[in-house]
């Protein structure tokens, strides 16, 4: 049976949803900001540990500069918010128009090949309202992949939410999602995928800002299993309503090499490109949580 704080959580993220909607535009997004610069100000870990991450992004920012960014780090995590509770009451056709990715040719031209798509998102300004673009203005629905969150009730709001935008929703626990994802692949589906940080002990090393981390290796097998096109996606926000893109050209399956050496690579490219849009853009990058594997704390034994 679920506990105090896990009721107190669901209420509040049941609150948001229920409340955060109704409210106009300006003031949602108002509301956010205020949130956001309450939390910043009150410096808790997740604030110190974004600071953190922001000073690997942008090794030559002084004390002053990290402070800002944080800060608008903040903001730009609690818009996410905001936007999120209110997507499923926006009008679908402004998914056209608030939202501008670069390069989109290049994820129809994958998607009309008929060999499927894995397209791979870092945490990157609203990866819900880019789904929620590519639903509603590409015209396509796609699988997706959510961490089980507690309590289980919390799971399947986020659930219902996402499903209520057009995608299907796997949960990441077991073997099963990737069977599924395979065959969505060869039907010649859309597979998207947040992938800038492992949730799980089987993930790929890489080099990301100059120190290792460890990604999911899903990504990359898929496309080699299943022969799908793997597209890294990279997003930021702009003055408010709108949010730009970039779709990445396709990272290839190296021609040699053993199994692990190709999704090493691969995932390795991947990287490559999440690490140039939050260069970009380092502000929009929500990652509250460590990363880097000299950040973790030693997991018992």
């Amino acid at each position: 049976m679920p506990g105090a704080k896990d009721k107190l959580v669901d209420g509040l993220y049941g609150l948001g949803w229920a409340g955060v909607k109704k409210l106009p535009e300006p003031a949602a997004a108002a509301l956010g900001r205020k949130i956001a610069d309450v939390a910043w100000k009150r410096r808790g870990k997740s604030v110190q540990r974004l600071e953190s991450n922001l000073a690997r992004v942008v090794p030559d920012a002084g004390p002053e500069r990290l402070r800002a960014l944080s800060q608008a780090g903040m903001r730009s995590y609690m818009r996410y918010w905001m936007e999120s509770f209110r997507l499923p009451a926006m009008d679908p056709g402004r998914f056209g128009t608030d939202v501008s990715i670069k390069d989109e040719h290049i994820l129809r031209e994958a998607l009309a090949s008929g060999r499927g798509v894995v397209v791979a998102l870092p945490h990157l300004a609203n990866w819900d309202l880019a789904g929620a673009w590519v639903t509603g203005h590409v015209g396509v629905p796609f699988t997706t992949v959510a961490e089980r969150l507690k309590p289980e009730s919390l799971y399947d709001r986020f659930v219902a939410y996402r499903e209520s935008l057009g995608m299907e929703v796997l949960p990441h626990s077991g073997g099963a999602a990737f069977g599924t994802l395979a065959r969505r692949l060869r039907a010649g589906g859309l597979i998207c995928l947040v992938a800038d940080r492992d949730l799980s002990s089987s993930g790929v090393e890489v080099d990301f800002f100059g120190a290792t981390a460890r990604m999911p290796a899903g990504p990359a097998l898929l496309a080699q299993q299943t022969g799908a096109a793997l597209l890294p996606v990279t997003l930021h926000y702009g003055e408010a309503p709108k949010m730009y893109g970039r779709i990445h050209p396709a990272v290839d399956v190296p021609p040699a090499g053993t199994r692990a050496e190709k999704t090493a690579a691969m995932t390795q490219a991947v990287a490559d490109a999440f690490a140039s849009g939050i260069a970009e853009h380092p502000e929009d990058w929500h990652m509250l949580q460590r990363l880097w594997l000299d950040d973790l704390e030693e997991r018992p034994k």
